[in-house]
């Protein structure tokens, strides 16, 4: 049976990978299984929708500009009244989508997070990303990936095992087409189902995942083993205020989640990178979340960062914790 053109993509994103890395090859005969699982309808009854909504989208002008280095993600082409109003009500059944702005085909998509804000502050300190193998864990509906394209990554991997991210992406992909060349690939697993030892990336992004993680330093260490010798770990996450010993366990939730684990300090968190092997390990931003870097919007209609602070203390959650903060720490694979 012949491949979707999605996965066709992806498998020949890795074949191209393993001439160069044969490393690669051991993932490469995962890949079948694992989107089967992925992909399997039974994992949500609305994948099935996504998918349709996905396949429906009109078939696009060739000739079109595609801009990966603005805040906003943007492919410019020209679409008749009746193609955008296709596009915008398929793009809708998506929603909510969380990471972002996009402009596709003069659809603005107002996500819940500026994430052009986060890769503002983390771009300026990153090893130049040109020619690199990148693997982005937990990269939700790809726009850091389409950025780190643009910085003209040599591959990259966003790995999610969130079928509705995958299909954000597809629709992204639609629009974008094969301007990056097929450099920008989505699979829908998590960092556990990355081969052990692999030792391929150059650079991997752990953004938003850590406190999700019910063994953070198990983590970081899969983190590492996903790189290649001398590669650089991007570890954004949340932490509180304290000195080397300070770790916050919170209750059942925490601004309203319920799977959140541990809350180390920067300073903690940097002592946890070093017990795991790492050198180099820097902080280089930490700052306390914005209600306009995340909130509520058209595409994101549900309840967002402001629901979830206290409406009387803006510097605590409504569990009574103080008020999310986050750190972005670099870190080195020993050479």
């Amino acid at each position: 049976m012949p491949l979707p053109d999605d996965q066709r993509a992806l498998y020949q994103a890795f074949l191209d990978q393993a001439v160069l890395n044969p490393s690669l090859t051991v993932w490469l005969a995962r890949l079948p299984e694992q989107l089967a699982h992925g992909l399997d309808r039974n994992r949500h009854g609305d994948l099935s929708a996504w998918e349709k909504a996905v396949a429906k989208l009109p078939k696009l002008p060739a000739e079109r500009k595609v801009d990966l280095n603005s805040d906003t993600i943007t492919v410019d082409l020209d679409l008749s009244d009746s193609q955008q109003r296709q596009c915008f009500n398929l793009l809708r059944k998506l929603a909510p989508w969380r990471k972002g702005p996009f402009q596709l085909g003069g659809i603005h998509i107002d996500t819940e997070w500026r994430s052009d804000w986060k890769w503002q502050r983390v771009a300026p300190h990153l090893a130049p990303l040109k020619y690199r193998k990148v693997l982005d864990v937990g990269g939700g509906s790809g726009y850091h990936a389409w950025r780190m394209t643009g910085a003209e990554a040599a591959f990259v991997l966003v790995i999610d095992p969130s079928p509705r991210f995958y299909w954000q992406f597809q629709a992204v992909r639609h629009f974008v087409g094969d301007a990056d060349g097929g450099r920008t690939q989505f699979l829908p697993v998590g960092i556990e189902d990355v081969p052990e030892n692999l030792g391929f990336f150059d650079t991997v992004f752990s953004m938003g995942v850590l406190y999700h993680r019910p063994a953070p330093l198990e983590h970081l260490q899969q983190l590492k083993a996903a790189l290649a010798p001398g590669g650089e770990l991007v570890l954004e996450t949340l932490v509180v205020e304290g000195d080397e010993q300070t770790v916050f366990v919170p209750g059942e939730r925490y601004a309203a989640m319920p799977n959140v684990y541990f809350l180390p300090s920067s300073k903690a968190l940097c002592h946890w990178l070093e017990r795991c092997g790492f050198i180099n390990v820097r902080v280089v931003d930490e700052a306390v979340t914005t209600l306009e870097e995340q909130r509520s919007t058209a595409w994101m209609a549900y309840q967002s960062l402001a629901d979830f602070l206290d409406p009387n203390n803006r510097t605590r959650t409504i569990e009574g914790y103080p008020a999310p903060r986050r750190a972005v720490i670099l870190a080195n694979k020993p050479g």
